[in-house]
């Protein structure tokens, strides 16, 4: 058995990190800059149905309880008559409704019943192709099931699930990838469980939210966001027979205050990962932005890169805490992925009171997977800076920390209090 204590000496003298065992804690109601956190974090109340106006039950509007049909155009009328009607709540009852893309509007929601689900059909000419935001630029690209814009208030609650039946999808990405081992994302066309964009005041409560055929959450451009006792789960090595390639938990593209609270995720990919745009020029483009005032709490992470990660279309995060949360088979608590060709500044950063099993702690490293410097003449410098890392007992199964200097940016103030760190290899 092998503690980190041991070893933060000799990585604070290689590469100037600094460590404190003693440091005073702040305020729990401040992010790590100092700022005050907003009393709307403490809130976590579920979605209380009733309230959010009249109740529009699909299979009273002619939508078939019949899993074997497509009700597309069916389910989208009756998401279209409540707008027209001054909104209220699109109901899925006890069933399994097939669908491809729908498109929910302002001052209507989403709500599943037990034993109700909204399962996606698995063949993509159901998803409308479109201007969306992907992989931290807008194209045409595919819809995804579930998509609200401009919809400020949006919630989706319920004991229900929101079902990608993403198996073909991934069948078909992993079979390109067997013919073209560059073969990117986009080039398998499939789509996201969840797409929200350009909303404030958004909630997420309850739900089961699986099998996405690409990302299972995405939001853009949202800010005042909650995600509350939400389970989310696509197969990872072990826990089926075709794992689902880049089925992100949840990304959070350029958004401000958001809360995770008390969600389960287990995906073949990142956790939470926050992204925000990419490039050599990535700050002059106002589709771009940055991500500010994340705070994920309480949450349970299975198989997943990390559970926070600054992602590779990520490039300007402040304010981002995760606390009292475990994790069983996760690779990261923080991941931060860094692009040679994108300046990024990642700062302010906490992890505390966490525990279970990973790969690693925290791993900062260079990210080369398909990028494409460009000549800048006043290219910022990247760097991770104000990252905070206390309380923390976690048995590490490749290594305690990988934490890589390098020419491309800086490292400035990071810190580890009260680690307990046990490596126990097991490859």
């Amino acid at each position: 058995m092998k503690y980190l204590s041991s070893m933060l000496f000799f990585l604070a003298m290689m590469i100037g990190i600094c460590t404190s065992a003693n440091a005073a804690k702040p305020k729990q109601d401040l992010f790590p800059d100092g700022t005050k956190i907003p009393a709307w974090f403490a809130d976590t109340t579920r979605i209380d149905v009733a309230k959010l106006g009249k109740q529009y039950v699909i299979t009273q509007y002619g939508v078939r309880n019949d899993s074997t049909i497509i009700q597309t155009e069916a389910i989208q009328r009756v998401i279209d008559q409540c707008k027209e009607e001054g909104g209220g709540v699109i109901v899925f009852p006890e069933g399994t409704f097939l669908s491809g893309s729908l498109f929910f509007y302002e001052g209507t929601h989403l709500h599943i019943r037990k034993g109700g689900t909204l399962k996606g059909i698995d063949d993509i000419r159901h998803y409308r192709l479109l201007p969306t935001r992907i992989e931290g630029q807008t194209i045409n690209y595919f819809a995804a099931l579930v998509n609200a814009d401009h919809a400020n208030g949006f919630t989706i609650s319920g004991e229900g699930t929101i079902n990608g039946n993403g198996k073909r999808f991934w069948e078909e990405f992993w079979l390109r990838r067997q013919y073209n081992r560059k073969c990117t994302n986009l080039e398998a066309m499939r789509p996201r469980c969840v797409y929200i964009s350009n909303s404030n005041d958004v909630t997420v409560s309850g739900v089961r939210i699986i099998n996405s055929g690409f990302w299972t959450n995405h939001l853009y451009k949202c800010q005042r966001v909650k995600y509350l006792g939400v389970y989310i789960f696509a197969p990872t090595p072990g826990t089926g027979d075709v794992k689902a390639p880049s089925s992100d938990g949840l990304d959070l593209d350029a958004c401000q205050d958001v809360l995770v609270n008390s969600c389960f995720m287990n995906v073949n990919d990142d956790g939470v990962c926050l992204k925000g745009g990419k490039g050599t020029f990535v700050d002059k483009d106002s589709t771009n932005g940055p991500c500010r005032n994340i705070i994920v709490q309480n949450c349970h992470f299975a198989e997943a890169g990390g559970g926070i990660t600054f992602g590779s279309e990520s490039f300007d995060d402040r304010n981002v805490i995760i606390r009292n949360c475990t994790f069983n088979g996760t690779s990261h608590i923080l991941l931060f992925k860094m692009r040679p060709d994108t300046p990024q500044k990642y700062e302010y950063v906490l992890a505390e009171n966490c525990s279970g099993t990973l790969k690693n702690m925290i791993q900062v490293s260079a990210w080369t997977q398909f990028f494409n410097p460009q000549k800048r003449d006043d290219m910022p410098r990247s760097v991770v800076r104000n990252v905070t890392m206390r309380n923390i007992n976690v048995t590490c199964t490749k290594i305690i920390y990988n934490i890589n200097p390098s020419e491309k940016y800086d490292l400035e103030n990071i810190n580890f209090e009260n680690i307990q760190a046990t490596l126990q290899k097991t490859e």
